[in-house]
This record gives structure tokens, C-alpha cells and sequence, in this order.
């Protein structure tokens, strides 16, 4: 999970009122290459790194094969969807909270926002936890990122960070470069040195986890892998956000393409190649990044060093994409009116501080909580996930709607049928994504959700809006009673974080 880079050069504040607008200036048109790059980008992240031990926990070599199977056409075509309506809803230009709003009314789309949001910020603690337990590999203090040295030394970071984006610092293009050559240099690495070490006959010993009942059916354990696939690619909707970059708007669909299909070989080679050189059971035992341990059985300590040293420099280079990130997207649907008023000012930099501090002081918060909680970073990604299938769910769905009537089609019934089975496979794939997890990411998911419902109502007042329809009113219902459900899962026990 990563995100291509934007800058705060890119954004003004407007003189007297301290709102953040885009500039006027046209943007620099970017090429094919250009737009591959920044679709590689915005998928991988820290995920990755972590990749072989997620995936080991859930699922045996058969099913991680079928798996990427599902993931890889269910993704594919949520990427057509997302560049697909950015070529028929170009006024639409915030992304998964304009869809959602656009196809099923400003309550659905603030929950859009709201999920992205949570996602963003649950995300950066993630990324805090895996960067410091990639120091650990260095200096023990930090255990699995979630000492107490660990969560002292990256809250410093967090408020440096936070200070940096206040004070307006853009992201150079030497950091980007860096960062880039950090992420790609030890995966690929990793895949050629992996292929040397791979033993066929280690990766097919009960391939479908028959002798070990705790994994599961086969179907079982690819859905148990489903929420792992998703988080190492949010960020696919990202190339969307460029098309109006594009020097040819047709390279934008090319671009998600040959981007996807690249990130995907990489990422199951990654996984694939890691089974074929340790037991199911040894990756599921590694700590993260559990590319290290891999690499370090076949080539020995440098192989660890190597993995750890790009994951940490990668990591770094993130935390402030996804710190802008997470302010950015408050901001956005602040500006709309879906969020409160406070949340759309920014400072004299152009920086959103409102929702700059709110993102951060959340991020303080279950930093701390992860000292006296036994989640870990794969905790994190589940939850982390969860709060992304909502916006996910909407945009296939308001696609297909477009389909179904029409709108913006014309007479043109070929492209509408394509378009339609692609909308169709996405939704599909998004409900799986849902079943795929459970009951207790939907019930905590369901408690990050249900208090957004104050925050709306705040914004609806301010703009002097009804506040609910009777439909979102019975949305909101359901949604405060899976809350409910939730919490006393939490005190009672049956559910943990």
C-alpha cells in the first residue's frame, strides 16, 4: 500500500479565507512511461515486504495460487472501473467520495470519505509499526514496532512529519527517486535470488493444506487471504486521479494496465517464490518483513540487511504521502460541505491544518494503543482494509449503474456491454471481498463508521441541509447496530483488535 506523490505546490490558499483550491496553472502532461510509473508507485508499498509471512498464516501454496487468481481479475477490473469513470464522470474529480455521492446520495458518499480516510490514517500505523520493526532487525529495543522505545521514537516522527507538512515542505523528486529505487531494487532482487533457491519440491508438499486442518477448506483459505491482497493493492484508483495529467488520455487505461499487471507479477513471484523456499509454517513464524528471513535463508545475513535497509528507506519516503493523504481527503469532501467547515481551512502554506491535526492525533492515539494491545502490524492491515471495501463496493456499483441506464453512452452498446461486465465483475468481486472478511472486520469496521454519523450531521447543519433521508436514516440504524454488536464482542471477548 503506497500512493503516488502529489505536492503541496499544487494547492493555494485562498487569500482572505484560508481554503484550499487547486491551482489555475495547467498541469504538466505527463507520457505513458510517466503514468506507468506513477501507477507502479502508488501500489507498492510496505506490503510487499511483509508479503510471504501475511499470506503463510492463512492460506497453504494451492490456495495462494488460486487466490492471486481471484485478486488479480477482481482488481483488474476495479481498475477499468476507476479509469472508466474518469473518462464519462470527468467533473467528478475527488474520487470515491464523488462516485459514491453522485450514485447514492451525500450520506453514502461522507462514508465513502469517511472509510478512505480511516483507511489512510490506520494505514500510516501500520507503516510506523513495520518501520520500526525493521529497525528491530538493527536494534532490539524495537521488538515487532510496538515497544514502548518503538512507539516513543515514532510518535517523535509522527510530529515531525506532521511539522514538515504544516510548514508547506514539498516532496523533492530526489526523494522520489530514492524511494522508487528503495521499493523496486531489493523485490527484484529478491525474485532473481529467490529463483535460485526455490525448491519445487518443498513448494508442492500438501499443496492444498490437507494435513494441517487448522487452515481450513481450500476455499477457506483463499478467502482467508483475501484482505492481505486488497491492502497490497490500495492505491490502484491512483492512476485515475492523472488522467487529467495525460498527454494522451488513452495512455491512462494503457498505463493501469501495464502497471497492474507488472505489480501483480511481482507480487505473486514474491509470494509464490518464498513457499517454494521455506514451509508454510516457517513463513507464518517470521517476523516482518518477512522478506528478510526468506532472503536470508537463501544468501544468508546480507539478504536480511538488504530487504530491511529498502524497506525502512521506502517507509520513510511513504509516511509523507500518506500523511498528506490522509489530511488531503478531509479536505476534499470538507470543501464539498460532506465534512465540518473547520476541517476544509488551511494555514498560509496552503496546508490543510485542521484536518491535518485530526488525522494525526488519531494516529497518536492507536500508536499508543498498540503498547497495551495484542494486534500487530497484520492487525492493522486487516483493519486497515476493511474500511476500504465501502468505497470500494460504491464506486463498481455506481458504474455499473451508469451502464444500466445508459448515461453517457449513447447508442454505443458495445462499449456499454464491455464496460458493463467489467462493472459487474468489480461489484462482484468487491461483495466477495466482503464475505471474505468475516464477520469481525465488519463488525469493527462497523464501529469506526458508526461515529461519522455525528460528524455529518455537523457538516449538514452548517451548510443548513436535512440532515437524513428516511433511507439513510435506516442505513444509520443498521450501521449503529453492528456497532453495538461490535463493541460488546469487544468486552466480552469475542472480538479483538
Amino acid at each position: 500500500m503506497s500512493i503516488g506523490v502529489a505536492t503541496l505546490g499544487e494547492v493555494n490558499a485562498r487569500e482572505g479565507e484560508g481554503l484550499m483550491t487547486v491551482s489555475d496553472k495547467q498541469p504538466q502532461r505527463l507520457r505513458l512511461g510517466a503514468l506507468i510509473a506513477l501507477v507502479v508507485g502508488s501500489m507498492i508499498g510496505g506490503g510487499i515486504f511483509s508479503l510471504p509471512q501475511n499470506i503463510a498464516t492463512s492460506a497453504g501454496a494451492g490456495a495462494v495460487l488460486l487466490g492471486w487468481l481471484v485478486t488479480g481479475v477482481g482488481m483488474l477490473a476495479l481498475a477499468f472501473v476507476f479509469q472508466t469513470l474518469s473518462r464519462r464522470k470527468p467533473e467528478l474529480d475527488a474520487g470515491v467520495y464523488a462516485y459514491a455521492k453522485a450514485g447514492f446520495g451525500a450520506y453514502m458518499g461522507f462514508n465513502s470519505a469517511w472509510g478512505y480516510w480511516i483507511c489512510a490514517w490506520i494505514g500510516n500505523v501500520s507503516y510506523f509499526v513495520l518501520l520500526f520493526s525493521s529497525l528491530g532487525f538493527f536494534f532490539p529495543v524495537f521488538g515487532e514496532g510496538n515497544t514502548p522505545a518503538a512507539v516513543i521514537c515514532a510518535s517523535v516522527l509522527l510530529w515531525l512529519v506532521h511539522a514538515m507538512v504544516l510548514s508547506g515542505v514539498r516532496q523533492a523528486a530526489f526523494i522520489n527517486i530514492i524511494t522508487t529505487v528503495a521499493k523496486i531494487v531489493p523485490l527484484i532482487m529478491f525474485v532473481v535470488l529467490a529463483l535460485v533457491g526455490f525448491k519445487a519440491d518443498l513448494f508442492s508438499i500438501d499443496i492444498w493444506g490437507g494435513e494441517e486442518p487448522a487452515l481450513g477448506s481450500v476455499l477457506d483459505q483463499v478467502r482467508n487471504m483475501m484482505l492481505v491482497t486488497v491492502w497490497v493493492f490500495i492505491g490502484i484508483e491512483g492512476a485515475s486521479v492523472y488522467s487529467s495529467r495525460a498527454q494522451n488520455r488513452a495512455d491512462v487505461g494503457k498505463a493501469t494496465v501495464l502497471g497492474f499487471v507488472g505489480v501483480l507479477a511481482l507480487l505473486v513471484m514474491v509470494n509464490v517464490l518464498s513457499m517454494g523456499i521455506l514451509s508454510r509454517a516457517e513463513l507464518a513464524g517470521l517476523k516482518n518483513p518477512s522478506m528478510a528471513g526468506v532472503l536470508e535463508v537463501v544468501v544468508g545475513a546480507w539478504g536480511a540487511k538488504l530487504i530491511n535497509v529498502g524497506l525502512i528507506i521506502s517507509l520513510c519516503g511513504a509516511l509523507l504521502s500518506w500523511t498528506m493523504l490522509s489530511a488531503e481527503i478531509l479536505c476534499v469532501a470538507a470543501k464539498d460541505g460532506a465534512m465540518p467547515k473547520a476541517l476544509a481551512r488551511t494555514n498560509s502554506r496552503g496546508s490543510p491544518r485542521g484536518a491535518l491535526w485530526l488525522s494525526n492525533s488519531l494516529i497518536q492515539l492507536f500508536l499508543i494503543i498498540t503498547l497495551y494491545s495484542s494486534g500487530t502490524y497484520l492487525d492493522l492491515l486487516y483493519l486497515g482494509s476493511s474500511m476500504i471495501l465501502l468505497p470500494y463496493f460504491w464506486t463498481a456499483f455506481y458504474a455499473l449503474m451508469l451502464c444500466l441506464r445508459g448515461e453517457t453512452y449513447g447508442d454505443n452498446d458495445r462499449v456499454r456491454g464491455k464496460d458493463f461486465a467489467i462493472a459487474l465483475v468489480a461489484v462482484l468481486y468487491s461483495l466477495w471481498l466482503v464475505y471474505a472478511g468475516g464477520v469481525k472486520y465488519l463488525l469493527l469496521s462497523s464501529i469506526l463508521y458508526a461515529p461519522g454519523a455525528v460528524v455529518f450531521a455537523i457538516a449538514r447543519r452548517e451548510q443548513g441541509e436535512r440532515v437524513f433521508t428516511p433511507l439513510e436514516t435506516g442505513v444509520l440504524v443498521v450501521l449503529i447496530m453492528a456497532a453495538l454488536a461490535g463493541i460488546a464482542g469487544l468486552y466480552m471477548g469475542y472480538l479483538s483488535l
